[in-house]
């Protein structure tokens, strides 16, 4: 029996982060993840993708958003369980819980994090009959190493933020990069949706709205699409790749038995306080919940594991409270007694 103070299902970058506000309190952690490495979809499906939106770095990739988080919590010493799915929960007599893993592991906490992102997943395809026939053979649904597109032709469909952020990108790569879109309206963020446009006016993308891929053509890879366009009918595009960026397909899998509220494949939890489920002891972080006004970014998560943090402690320790110092004042002090200076906050106990 693995035994820790906070258990936290999901190795993603907010479950890592979740570490490290749970150190600052003196409480160990230990992850679940059905991946074979820690850092979630950054690690596992775009490991080179730039990501924009995290406080103080105008741009860094995800892997290497992954690798700072690894660094951070290295003090406070997580354990994991890699491989492995999340599969049964039961509560003792003690209010602790004992999860369950596929292989049979088992691990006992007084509190439980579901971190688990959107869960596990598949990419969405496009309904074209003969795409199977060139997966791995110039189709992608996912960019996990962008010099494979190294000076090629490139297609890009979809209309959200990997659509947008992937095109941008590699027109520093590729040879040529296409954009197409069945709206000529964007669901991605403003600002990519805004360098896409200013890229296309300087001829370094092609870009085609109201078009849809229909048709892939070659022998024995791809090498050309057959897309219609709304008005301009049938539209012939050579390429060396088609990557459909549509999203992914998300499943709770077995947290979906758990007597949790489930909306729309996500736990509902209440942001009002504490980000806790239904369940007393069981909070969910990050991608994986649901509130009003629910936004699915990184920096959110990073926020709901900062409190959730602080409301467990109060669940682990009922007599004991806190006042909170700066990091910039006292250190990081990792579980081996080496102090460290951070921009965060740190609770001290007083009996």
């Amino acid at each position: 029996m693995i035994k820790t103070d906070i258990l936290i299902i999901g190795a993603g970058p907010v479950g890592m982060f979740a570490v490290f506000e749970a150190g600052l309190l003196k409480l160990r952690c230990h992850l679940i993840d059905a991946l074979p490495q820690a850092g979630g979809q950054c690690s596992e499906i775009y490991p080179k993708k730039p990501i924009y939106d995290i406080p103080g770095f105008p741009e860094v990739m995800a892997g290497e958003l992954i690798d700072n988080l690894a660094e951070q919590i290295k003090p406070f010493e997580p354990t994991y369980t890699l491989g492995e799915r999340a599969e049964t929960i039961e509560r003792l007599e003690d209010n602790s819980f004992v999860v369950t893993t596929n292989r049979g592991t088992k691990h006992n906490a007084p509190i439980i994090f579901i971190a688990g992102g959107l869960g596990s997943f598949e990419p969405r395809k496009p309904p074209i009959p003969n795409i199977k026939n060139y997966e791995d053979n110039g189709v992608e649904y996912i960019i996990r190493d962008p010099e494979i597109y190294r000076n090629k032709k490139i297609v890009i469909a979809g209309g959200g933020d990997s659509a947008l952020d992937w095109s941008i990108f590699l027109t520093n790569i590729a040879s040529e990069v296409t954009l197409v879109h069945r709206r000529n309206e964007f669901r991605g963020a403003l600002d990519s949706v805004e360098k896409v446009s200013e890229l296309y006016k300087k001829g370094k993308i092609n870009l085609i709205t109201e078009a849809e891929v229909k048709e892939i053509n070659g022998d024995l890879k791809v090498e050309s699409l057959l897309i219609k366009h709304k008005t301009k009918g049938d539209i012939v595009k050579e390429t060396d790749h088609f990557i459909p960026l549509f999203g992914l397909s998300p499943k709770l899998g077995p947290i979906a038995n758990w007597g949790l509220e489930i909306e729309k494949n996500a736990i509902k939890v209440n942001n009002a306080l504490d980000y806790q489920t239904k369940i007393p002891g069981i909070f969910a972080i990050g991608d994986v919940n649901t509130y009003p006004g629910k936004l699915k970014l990184i920096l959110c998560g990073f926020h709901e594991a900062t409190i959730a943090v602080q409301y467990a402690y109060n669940i682990i320790h009922p007599n004991k409270r806190y006042v909170m110092k700066y990091t910039t004042v006292n250190g990081v002090t990792g579980f081996d007694g080496e102090t460290k200076k951070a921009e965060a906050a740190v609770v001290k106990s007083i009996t």
